[in-house]
């Protein structure tokens, strides 16, 4: 598989494919990168700290997992001189083959992208996951599409989709987020988030 260059945003989360990040980037290195990937139509690649914080601090330099989720933006505005508001969607997962910071602190690697999840439909024994999930997206009639946090086409058919929804949703720890993201097979990621919404009497038979 080819590899890919790209910049990397370490944040404090867990982007999905399809997933909504909406963003307020105000220092310099991000304002430049998250500019000519708009200018360009390129995305950039969200990881997940493991150290150090999301907004540079002199004493301390970030540390992230080895994978990630490609972003694009999807919308944008400059709200106030120097703050710059994006909202990205989620695309193709990677893996970090190498990576350096450079001299701006800005963070650049060689990756490869991992398949993208196959289609597979909901067996009957997780569709009390995909039916859960249909009420919430129901109840979002009354709110203001831009404001949603899950974005159409909805797939409610598909297991990944399904799946990679509810880790959005749910207030899960971003380190079981970041495993559920690199798992393969995503029916195993379904019926681990079906079990969870089972557990907190989310499923109706």
């Amino acid at each position: 598989m080819a590899t890919l260059s790209f910049p990397l945003f370490p944040l404090g989360t867990v982007l999905f494919p399809d997933g909504v990040l909406p963003l307020q980037i105000f220092e310099v290195r991000y304002l430049d990168m998250v500019g000519k990937c708009i200018a360009n139509g390129t995305p950039f690649g969200v990881v997940l700290l493991t150290e150090g914080h999301e907004v540079r601090t002199p004493e301390g330099q970030e540390r992230f997992h080895p994978g990630g989720t490609l972003a694009s933006v999807q919308d944008s505005g400059m709200s106030a001189p120097g703050l710059l508001q994006v909202t990205c969607r989620g695309a193709a997962r990677f893996r970090i083959l190498a990576s350096e910071r450079r001299a701006n602190g800005l963070w650049m690697a060689d990756t490869e992208l991992i398949e993208d999840d196959h289609a597979v439909p909901v067996p009957s024994e997780l569709q009390g996951a995909a039916d859960a999930l249909d009420r919430v997206l129901a109840s979002l009639d009354e709110v203001p599409e831009q404001r949603w946090p899950v974005l159409p086409p909805f797939r409610l058919d598909d297991c990944g989709w399904v799946a990679n929804r509810w880790c959005d949703l749910l207030p899960l720890p971003n380190d079981q987020k970041y495993r559920l993201l690199m798992l393969d097979n995503p029916v195993i990621r379904l019926e681990l988030l079906h079990d969870m919404l089972d557990e907190h009497g989310l499923i109706t038979s």
